[in-house]
């Protein structure tokens, strides 16, 4: 079938799924692992710094280096086998060879990662492991003195994995040489697959662990604040309820709080989101090993629910507070938006009420002034009909109090008809 017919990125998105496949390792061997992330905006960073500092690595090496671009590579530094790989966040290094030093955890095997190479780095480090890869003895019960020799016994975690083919133990500390130690012991037969499949199974549990770990910080900060701010919303509440209180200093308080939450939300939302998600990656990378309990001691699992997820719930609640204060936030600010609304709705009816009053005085004054006017019409109208009917009256014998006495009532009257005709006709 022609290619003519295919997706741009199908693929792309098919090779993907393969383009990581699980190291080889044969036992003996050890392992180095070290995840490097910036400290401040990560998810945005130049990734193209990180194919540089990879680069550097395998220009030492004189290896080949990777295509631009690449987010991943494989190949030999001398007698190790590197692995690097660019995630969202954090960019992974694991170099593995054959063998185990007499010394269990000799600092000199994170040789293959040199200190001023690490210093050169565009991130800083967050994970840095040994991975001791050697042989069950024939009898696995002298495993518990050789783990306390290596292992805090305290913070021992140990457990068989993947159906009793190896046992994996680590106390997830950072010892002396500022490197976290893991231990792995397999069954003669073992398959190389399945070993580099626990190796990257331990490596992905310590970097997840350690993304999902700085979530905890961001929640003791953010409860901090939180607490703080608490106290200052319940207050405005309060002042909701009660009169005392001016409409416009709450809301102006109100939106200073509602501004400060929001602000708060955008600085830990991703943080938290990513710390959610990588919790989840841990709990499934645990879950895959399929432990079983060694000699009474505490597994991986356990030690996550003691230790690790406490840490958890704690970023939970901080994001739940931080949730519900935001919502408290919104509801109070719709509390205050209905009584500035009522206030507005008895203000308007106050200034309606207002208005009919000055309405009804005007019209009793209009209906005094039309009164006044009809008097005061009538009288010049009643002198102005006197002059007229005076030349009459003299030639009748009547007298001009008579007449201006007769023509009053006639033109009152006359004068009120009118007027009253004329505001019948205005509305």
């Amino acid at each position: 079938m022609s290619a003519a017919f295919d997706h741009p990125l199908r693929y792309t998105i098919t090779n993907e799924l393969h383009a990581r496949p699980f190291p080889a390792i044969q036992a003996p061997a050890h392992a180095v692992f070290l995840a490097l992330k910036q400290p401040v905006g990560a998810a945005n960073r130049d990734r193209a710094k990180d194919l540089v500092h990879l680069q550097a690595l395998l220009d030492r090496h004189g290896a080949p280096r990777p295509e631009p671009g690449a987010t991943h590579y494989a190949g030999a530094i001398g007698r190790q086998e590197l692995k690097w790989e660019s995630h969202t966040e954090v960019v992974t290094f694991t170099a593995f060879g054959p063998g185990v030093g007499p010394r269990p955890f000799d600092p000199a095997a994170a040789e293959v990662f040199p200190e001023d190479w690490i210093a050169q780095a565009p991130g800083k480090r967050l994970v840095s492991a040994l991975i001791r890869i050697d042989f069950l003895p024939e009898d696995p019960a002298a495993l518990g003195a050789m783990f306390d020799e290596w292992f805090v016994a305290e913070s021992l975690a140990c457990a068989w994995v993947l159906d009793r083919a190896a046992v994996v133990a680590s106390d997830f500390r950072i010892d002396p040489a500022g490197h976290m130690r893991f231990a792995l012991l397999v069954r003669p037969g073992t398959s190389p697959q399945r070993i580099g499949r626990i190796v990257q199974r331990l490596c992905e549990i310590e970097t997840y662990k350690a993304m999902s770990m700085l979530g905890l910080g961001r929640a003791r900060t953010l409860a901090g604040r939180l607490n703080e701010v608490e106290p200052q919303l319940s207050a405005l509440v309060e002042e909701l309820t009660s009169d005392t209180g001016s409409p416009e200093h709450t809301l102006h308080e109100l939106l200073a709080i509602s501004a400060e939450l929001e602000k708060l939300a955008a600085q830990a939302s991703f943080r938290f989101g990513a710390t959610g998600a990588y919790e989840a990656i841990v709990q499934q990378r645990v879950a895959v090993l399929r432990e079983e309990r060694f000699e009474g001691r505490q597994t991986l699992g356990e030690f996550m629910t003691r230790r690790y997820d406490p840490a958890m719930r704690t970023v939970k609640s901080a994001e739940r507070q931080l949730n519900q204060m935001s919502a408290r936030a919104e509801r109070a600010g719709d509390l205050l938006r209905t009584r500035v609304d009522v206030d507005r709705s008895r203000q308007s009816q106050q200034l309606l009420e207002s208005m009919d009053r000055r309405a009804d005085l005007q019209l009793r004054l209009q209906h005094t002034v039309e009164g006044l006017s009809v008097v005061a019409i009538s009288y010049y109208a009643v002198n102005l009909l006197s002059y007229i009917a005076a030349p009459f009256a003299d030639h009748w014998g009547v007298a001009h109090m008579a007449v201006a006495a007769a023509l009053t009532p006639l033109v009152v009257v006359v004068m009120w008809l009118g007027l009253r005709r004329v505001r019948k006709g205005l509305h």
